[in-house]
């Protein structure tokens, strides 16, 4: 059974960075894995994906702050967060996509139904 344990959140003060991690279960072949996020009152909503040759795909509100990258040796997936706003403040998901899937034109970043297995979710919090 696929897991993803997210880790790495915390509280920073406006500025500040954070690194998520993401440890994937091994033994699967993932075409896809990304970063959702939900803030409280919202929908969840993408941040960023990265496909199986390591084409990254980005949000354009984290362009230039956030980085989404992978160790396949290790099955983790990362996402570098700097320059953090208040208006980062969210619970991040991880999630990752079956064989086949890929994220044209940011499409799986708008349809959370693009993954088929997510994580359980790791607090950030921005203050200003």
């Amino acid at each position: 059974q696929v897991q993803l344990v997210e880790s790495g959140g915390g509280s920073v003060q406006a500025g500040g960075s954070l690194r998520l991690s993401c440890a994937a279960s091994s033994g699967y072949t993932y075409s896809m894995m990304g970063w959702f996020r939900q803030a409280p009152g919202k929908k969840r909503e993408g941040v960023a994906a990265i496909e199986s040759d390591g084409r990254p795909t980005y949000e354009d509100f984290v362009k230039g702050r956030f980085t989404i990258s992978k160790d396949g040796a290790r099955n983790t997936l990362y996402l570098q967060m700097n320059s953090l706003k208040p208006e980062d403040t969210a619970v991040y998901y991880c999630a990752a996509a079956k064989g086949g899937r890929y994220c044209g034109g940011g499409y799986c970043l708008r349809f959370s139904s693009s993954f088929d297995y997510w994580g359980q979710g790791t607090q950030v919090t921005v203050s200003s």
